[in-house]
């Protein structure tokens, strides 16, 4: 008798990258222990910004960062050069004054607060992702005492996976060009398998599953060149603790702001493998496990991102910020593309309306190593399953991944 299986799927994670901070998998297990024992994750990442990106100026100096605004609302009230000051005329016809007013963009990449105050952002988004697979090269698992051929070789299916997130970015500047950050996210996501055979597994999980705490500076600002750093600790919940480093150089020209950025983290993994997995009851009632594994017998790994970016002043209060960011994840490379519209009315308050999706994903026509295990089982010469055992291979094809989201953000 042969029989396809069927679990509940408890996580699994975008393959994809481009996303700023923590470890791209769902779980992170020690593959030589038995199941019971194994560190499971129920923590799916879903592209968000870890820290508040951001530095900040002296007002002296970026004017090409600010919006100026003569002291009337004149004619000149659309000018952006904050050199080009307007002299204009008081209630007194005979004295006459330069007053401008600048606006600190809260959008911008190199955003920092000012000393003694707090930089907000608070991240609404919905991410969806998802990828096909087929299992290859699985060899023979059977049911103890009905000898049940439980058949993976040959399987195909769906992974799906989408859901809201909400991050809040806090930081407070120590002085003008220092500023300590911290951060939190909570995750609301539903991840779905979908079966060749017609059956859907499918879970819903709603957790806090990352913070982070961090240190911020910027290192150059004059009338041309804008630099910042920044370093930062992440703690993926039931997953891996990051070490990252953050570089940005821009340079102002005319009503714009062209960047580079390059970043680099270091990732310590819970355990010895990373990838998606799936743990439940079968049909049956029995406990069952499977595990495809991105990497095996690695206790850490190096990602790094690369891109460049353009954050322009359209008008009094709207702002257009684009970026292509390049990353390598270990197992996988990214090409991703990201794009934001802003709106801020004063110098407090903005909100940034953005979308991202992934443009190019090596992870399409991989092949990664899957793991099973089961209770009352045993392979094609009586031996009976004890723990997890490379079973084979899974081939991931037609990859998509897009997120939008909203951000509020503030000063005070």
């Amino acid at each position: 008798m042969k029989r396809s299986l069927s679990v509940v799927l408890v996580a699994i994670l975008s393959v994809v990258g481009a996303a700023q901070g923590a470890t791209r998998a769902a779980s992170s297990i020690e593959l030589d222990t038995m199941p019971s024992r194994r560190v499971y994750s129920n923590v799916n990442y879903n592209k968000y910004a870890t820290h508040s990106t951001s530095t900040n100026y002296d007002m002296k100096d970026a004017r090409n960062i600010y919006y100026s605004q003569p002291a009337s609302r004149s004619a000149l009230y659309k000018q952006y050069d904050a050199s080009k000051a307007t002299n204009v005329r008081t209630t007194r016809s005979e004295t006459l004054r330069t007053e401008m007013k600048r606006k600190y963009f809260l959008a911008h990449p190199f955003f920092q607060p000012l000393q003694y105050k707090f930089g907000s952002i608070t991240d609404f988004s919905y991410g969806n992702n998802g990828y096909d697979m087929a299992f290859h090269g699985v060899g023979d698992i059977y049911a103890d005492g009905t000898d049940t051929l439980l058949a993976l070789d040959g399987q195909s299916g769906k992974w799906k996976s989408n859901g809201l997130s909400i991050k809040e970015d806090l930081s407070f500047g120590i002085t003008d060009r220092v500023a300590l950050m911290g951060m939190l996210h909570y995750n609301s996501v539903k991840d779905k398998y979908e079966w060749e055979d017609g059956v859907t597994d499918s879970v819903k999980r709603n957790e806090l599953d990352l913070w982070g705490l961090g240190v911020q500076t910027r290192f150059a600002d004059t009338d041309k060149w804008i630099g910042m750093g920044s370093f930062y600790f992440e703690n993926q919940k039931d997953i891996a603790k990051n070490f990252i480093l953050e570089l940005k150089m821009g340079y102002k020209v005319s009503h714009s702001t062209i960047y580079a950025i390059g970043r680099g983290w270091l990732v310590d993994f819970d355990g010895n493998a990373y990838g998606n997995g799936t743990s439940g009851r079968d049909s049956d009632g029995y406990a069952s496990e499977l595990f495809l594994a991105y990497k095996t017998d690695v206790s850490n790994a190096f990602y790094g991102e690369f891109g460049v970016g353009d954050f322009s002043v359209l008008d009094e209060d709207w702002t257009l910020n684009l970026e292509a960011l390049f990353g390598y994840y270990d197992w996988h490379n990214q090409l991703s593309l990201k794009g934001a519209f802003g709106w801020q009315p004063n110098d407090w308050f903005a909100l940034n309306l953005y979308g991202k999706f992934a443009l190019y994903d090596s992870a399409k026509g991989k092949d990664v190593d899957v793991f099973f295990w089961r209770e009352a089982t045993h392979n094609s010469e009586g031996t009976a399953w004890t723990g997890f055992s490379p079973m084979g291979s899974a081939h991931l094809t037609n990859y998509a991944e897009y997120s939008v989201g909203l951000q509020a953000m503030f000063m005070f």
